[in-house]
């Protein structure tokens, strides 16, 4: 449902939540997410100029999340990365431009409970959540 990159994303964001404040250079992060450095390095860059994380040169820099952007539902990372179009997806389950709640396809009633669990986790779910352990 959401791109290599934004799952990249989350990825970088959970584990710089993980840190807690503290700095993490690149090499660290693409180490411990499993992410290319190139490839980390452009979605770091965009992350920062939308000030989300926030990047220092030099001895003792690296990277770190904002204290602001603890609170932001990854809805809000998806849609700067995928558009809000990837939030609201309205699209049927078998691709069919006619299936509505007055023409269903077969799995309408199913794919609708999908998109609004998929809403709601979108909206419910923080950058902070993503660096708690899972059991």
């Amino acid at each position: 449902m959401i791109s290599q990159t934004s799952r990249y994303a989350l990825r970088i964001l959970g584990f710089l939540s993980r840190a807690n404040g503290a700095r993490s250079r690149s090499g660290d992060i693409a180490r411990e997410t499993g992410i290319p450095a190139n490839y980390l390095g452009k979605i770091l860059n965009r992350l920062r100029k939308q000030g989300i994380v926030e990047g220092e040169k030099g001895w003792g820099g690296g990277f770190r999340l904002r204290p602001e952007a603890r609170s932001l539902p990854i809805g809000e990372i998806l849609a700067f990365f995928e558009g809000l179009e990837s939030i609201h997806r309205e699209d049927c389950a078998f691709g069919l431009p006619e299936c509505s709640a007055t023409n269903p396809c077969p799995l309408h009633p199913y794919w609708e409970g999908i998109r609004k669990l998929y809403r709601q986790m979108l909206s419910e779910t923080t950058v902070e959540d993503l660096g708690k352990k899972t059991k």
